[in-house]
């Protein structure tokens, strides 16, 4: 009989940051940061020529607020980081701010898929590296399905040139993101002792 003590098993439902204690100031902290975080990465804007759309690391930092924070606190998050830069705070890509861009469906996109890759987070899609791989590339596929169709329609673009446009030159980064966090959630799981 080993005397070693096993390592805590998560509770089902858990995310990471459930991890943390328990209050409201830690809620409204993580809504904040997750916001914020969104916003840095943003500005990690690489242009695509023939787009309006840049390679950013918005997508990823979205994705990760979701699956890290749940559905509840990652939509929190990103209706916060779409609302304030709506409002004028500087933070979508490349500095922009406003509704107007026609980019701006891929920030709505990003609220719907916050909200998915994190419900799915709280059934322990972040666990395994196989399992956060899938999360990540069906969030990815939501912010497309909301992006593209909003950057025909905001440009006038056909659905082909939009998808030419807002989609293919994103496809090989999106890959390495997946790539990423299929590493790093599951390996901060670890990290905690609580897979």
């Amino acid at each position: 009989m080993s005397t070693a003590a096993a390592a805590p098993v998560a509770r089902p439902g858990q995310v990471l940051a459930d991890l943390l204690p328990v209050s409201r100031a830690r809620d409204a902290a993580l809504v904040l940061g997750g916001a914020a975080l969104t916003g840095l990465a943003a500005q990690l804007a690489v242009p695509v020529p023939g787009s309006p759309v840049p390679v950013t690391g918005q997508t990823f930092a979205a994705l990760l607020v979701g699956t890290a924070l749940g559905a509840g606190r990652g939509f929190l998050s990103l209706a916060l980081y779409a609302l304030a830069g709506i409002a004028g705070v500087p933070w979508f890509a490349g500095g922009a701010s406003g509704a107007a861009a026609p980019s701006f469906g891929y920030i709505l996109g990003m609220l719907l898929a916050s909200t998915v890759v994190g419900a799915l987070a709280r059934r322990g899609a972040d666990r395994g590296v196989w399992r956060m791989a899938g999360t990540m590339l069906l969030g990815e596929a939501l912010i497309y399905a909301v992006g593209v169709p909003y950057l025909a329609l905001a440009t006038g673009m056909s659905a082909t040139a939009a998808i030419a446009a807002g989609l293919t030159p994103f496809l090989l980064g999106d890959a390495l993101k997946a790539a990423l966090a299929m590493g790093a959630l599951p390996g901060a799981w670890k990290l905690a002792g609580r897979r």
